[in-house]
């Protein structure tokens, strides 16, 4: 659910926060790696070359390795206007499967350059890819590297929304798959394949769009490789972790942060695909949600935008689907209250379920787009004496203009006797802001309001929800993990003689309930 409108970026990555994603399921994990060649396929007929920059950085980084007798360049790309087929090899190759010898004599190539390529593969197939490479470059031939870095931004917004395949290997929304490289990851892969490493560095850069008001900060990690022993490198072999540094419009994960307007990066990466309205809602699906005694037909943005889109109200996520279910299965939870959602996203399924038995709802959602899809599902799938209790509302969290407007709803501004958030915690620069609004907007006269918060467990830890939220005047009554342990207070009894869990058992979800 989209927190509140919240949208942060260059929220740095610790080694370990990348393994508190949540994976992706074994099924969708195969069919990534069944049909990766098809997902790229696709990715060019749509994007055709329009995707990538012109690689000037190749001559500006590397063009010494390029260089024949007389300074001549001996190497052009296709499509270039001197590009001669009667001098250049050019094919199609699958580097996980065919070998390369079979287009290329053996032990031939003085230079091979990786841009972006090897992230896109499996790890377990990195070493392949590299033996292949190997059988076709001469011994002392260099591989020229260049790919995504650990701790990209790109990596954040992956990990952020559930993509992540193994530790540090992620599925974008296309299909296409990422993988961030660390230093020591990178040395230890080549070093395993034979070839000794020259020069590595880390690449820092913040970039701005000043249309979505994003300051991006980007990663990118550039490395030179000797096929061969480190003899052939000279200095005793010995390479300089800050040989970067020294050369100029470079910046490495440990030298101060320069800018500098000329600098080219070529991440692969569509900015507008990544952070703009790259979402087609002409082309969106509609999916059926059912729950005891609820049918709903929710119209939602394509599989294959959600993951490349900005806003993450436009997504049905599964925390929202299992509150949907348990209130539908427990209407008593909200029955006669004074409900609030936070951060409903466009879907709006529990709302709709509290709407048939609560005194009136107002759900809310920071995102102006998120709410116009909502308002469209809910007029779609409610009847009209039910639409009477339910109110959309635009509520930016923090925001005292919002949070004055929302609190008029309530019955002569007390608050609301129940707060429901999905999936808004996701994010831990919203944590804070979430509970200030709760707080804000919760009754104060009724002992027995409730805030609830369903979520499936990513990045943000539980301890730093409970610490924010008892800061905040909130007493946690009641909690719930789902494969883990169960309580036997107020929660476990919303479980009694139902299903709800076994249709949900492959999510790692929780549940706390605060009363303040």
């Amino acid at each position: 659910m989209a927190a509140g409108g919240q949208q942060k970026s260059g929220t740095p990555i610790s080694a370990s926060s990348t393994s508190s994603g949540r994976l992706v399921t074994p099924f969708w994990k195969e069919k990534y790696e069944r049909d990766a060649r098809r997902y790229w396929d696709i990715f060019y007929k749509r994007h055709e070359e329009k995707f990538f920059k012109d690689r000037h950085y190749l001559d500006k980084e590397w063009g010494k390795y390029f260089e024949a007798q007389g300074g001549e360049k001996m190497v052009i790309l296709e499509k270039h206007k001197d590009y001669r087929p009667d001098q250049i090899n050019s094919f199609v190759c699958d580097i996980t499967l065919e070998q390369l010898t079979e287009s290329v004599q053996p032990s031939t190539v003085d230079v091979v350059t990786m841009i972006f390529m090897l992230s896109a593969v499996a790890p377990a197939k990195m070493p392949l890819v590299l033996q292949n490479v190997r059988n076709v470059l001469k011994n002392g031939g260099r591989v020229l590297f260049r790919d995504y870095a650990f701790g990209d931004l790109a990596q954040e917004r992956l990990m952020s929304k559930g993509q992540q395949i193994s530790e540090n290997f992620y599925v974008r929304g296309d299909g296409t798959r990422a993988y961030y490289f660390s230093n020591e990851y990178l040395v230890d892969l080549f070093s395993t394949c034979g070839f000794t490493v020259e020069e590595i560095c880390v690449h820092n850069k913040q970039v701005e769009n000043r249309s979505l008001e994003l300051v991006m900060n980007r990663n990118w990690i550039q490395a030179t490789f000797i096929l061969g022993s480190a003899d052939l490198q000279g200095s005793n072999g010995q390479h300089d972790p800050n040989a970067c540094e020294d050369k100029e419009d470079k910046l490495t994960a440990n030298a101060p942060q320069k800018k500098n307007i000329n600098e080219e990066i070529d991440l692969s990466e569509d900015f507008n695909n990544m952070f703009g309205t790259s979402h087609n809602l002409d082309e969106a699906q509609i999916i059926r949600i059912k729950a005891k005694g609820h049918d709903f037909k929710i119209k939602m943005l394509t599989k294959e935008y959600q993951h490349t889109c900005k806003l993450t109200g436009l997504m049905l996520w599964e925390s929202a689907q299992f509150t949907c279910s348990l209130l539908a299965e427990n209407p008593s939870i909200v029955a006669g209250r004074r409900v609030l959602e936070l951060g409903c996203g466009s879907a709006g399924i529990c709302s709709m379920v509290a709407a048939s038995v609560a005194q009136f709802v107002v759900a809310t959602d920071g995102d102006v787009e998120s709410l116009d899809l909502l308002r469209e599902n809910i007029a779609s799938n409610l009847e009209p004496n039910l639409l009477k209790r339910i109110l959309i509302m635009k509520l930016f969290w923090g925001d005292k203009d919002d949070l004055k407007a929302v609190r008029e709803l309530s019955s002569d501004g007390t608050g609301f006797d129940c707060i429901i958030g999905t999936d808004v915690t996701y994010n831990p620069d919203a944590i804070l802001p979430l509970f200030k609004t709760a707080r804000e907007l919760i009754s104060s006269e009724d002992p027995e309001a409730a805030l609830i918060l369903c979520y499936i467990q990513r990045r943000v830890d539980e301890d730093s929800i409970l610490t924010t939220a008892m800061a905040q005047g909130f007493r946690l009554v009641d909690k719930w993990i789902n494969g883990i342990h169960e309580s036997n207070g107020i929660i476990s009894s919303w479980f009694c003689g139902n299903d709800v869990c076994s249709a949900f058992r492959n999510a790692t979800l929780s549940i706390l309930y605060f009363q303040v």
